[in-house]
């Protein structure tokens, strides 16, 4: 049994369009939703970039039952742990037992800004265990200090607690990140369908914690214009390796998407609207042992997709077993 959440993507809408959205995936039937925190886009086309925790804020007040998780936050460089987590403490707050704080290790493109150097992959999976460290201790209450290697925090205390703690969720992309993700997580956050991660979660910790995994799809009645859709809008589907976590600017990957072709967005990126597709690739990440799965629709026809999954996808996972039949 998995629950079907939808991607409130920030690069690609601005806040009240996110808002309008969530509530919208709400009403169709999915049951989370996962929001990306990045200070700049991929590419300018993409347009926007607004900040998570104003929209998390409004998101509290205009939804109902949806959960709502960063997808994610990195609280190593461009924000001090302590302010995330004063800042998930309060969003915990405004909605209780609803929301979940996703972490990861970031990317050059968001973290470079206030003119930090971007450290080296190792040390960009120590900082992440710190800053875990720190957000925990804080959430303990009372006056908190911290004296490690990258953070420093002194008689801090977060006076605004929730009832419930948010749950802390790791993205992983490797071994190292999944083991890690395992070890401090409460559950795990991935992109592909990789059993070999979630095995490594399981084995470093993570046995019976929930694992969330995200599937890119492109709706549209024709699969030829879903495929430009998204080799337009989302040609970073197409980028792979260490260049996602190099690259520090829009422009950059911009120049990267010149040397890719629709086909490699058509690898990545699931295009058209064949229900059958759809619903297959949801099946591989729970075959791989996912038991969350959200879709991101790329481009500017949302409302198309969520008619799409109302109708066909999520009604056909429900019979087939796959999803609960009512929301969480």
């Amino acid at each position: 049994m998995i629950e079907i959440g939808y991607k409130l993507c920030s690069e690609e809408h601005g806040p009240n369009d996110l808002v309008r959205y969530a509530q919208r995936a709400e009403a169709a039937g999915f049951t989370f939703a996962m929001i990306s925190d990045h200070y700049h886009p991929w590419t300018d086309r993409q347009g926007q970039s607004p900040f998570v925790w104003s929209v998390l804020g409004a998101l509290a007040h205009t939804t109902q039952r949806l959960q709502v998780g960063t997808g994610v936050t990195c609280p190593t460089i461009r924000i001090h742990p302590a302010i995330i987590a004063q800042a998930a403490a309060t969003i915990a707050d405004m909605m209780p037992s609803r929301f979940f704080l996703g972490l990861g290790s970031g990317e050059n493109l968001n973290e470079h800004i206030t003119g930090q150097r971007w450290p080296p992959a190792d040390v960009r999976l120590e900082m992440p265990e710190e800053a875990v460290d720190v957000i925990r201790s804080l959430w303990k209450g009372g006056q908190q200090s911290y004296y490690g290697n990258y953070y420093t925090v002194e008689n801090a205390q977060i006076y605004t607690l929730p009832r419930e703690l948010p749950e802390i969720l790791v993205a992983g992309g490797g071994e190292k990140s999944a083991k890690l993700a395992g070890r401090i997580g409460d559950g795990f956050i991935g992109t592909a369908p990789k059993k070999e991660l979630l095995e490594s979660f399981s084995q470093s910790g993570g046995l019976n914690k929930s694992c969330f995994g995200e599937l890119i799809v492109c709706w549209a009645d024709d699969e030829t214009e879903a495929l430009q859709t998204a080799y337009e809008c989302w040609p970073n589907a197409g980028i792979t390796g260490e260049l996602t976590q190099e690259l520090p600017a829009p422009a950059h990957f911009e120049q990267t998407a010149k040397m890719l072709s629709e086909d490699d967005i058509a690898e990545s990126v699931i295009c058209g609207n064949d229900p059958d597709r759809h619903i297959e690739e949801i099946e591989k990440y729970a075959e791989a042992g996912y038991d969350h799965v959200w879709i991101h629709q790329v481009g500017p026809e949302q409302d198309g997709f969520f008619n799409f999954y109302e109708k066909e996808i999520i009604p056909k996972l429900r019979r087939s077993k796959m999803v609960a039949s009512t929301h969480a």
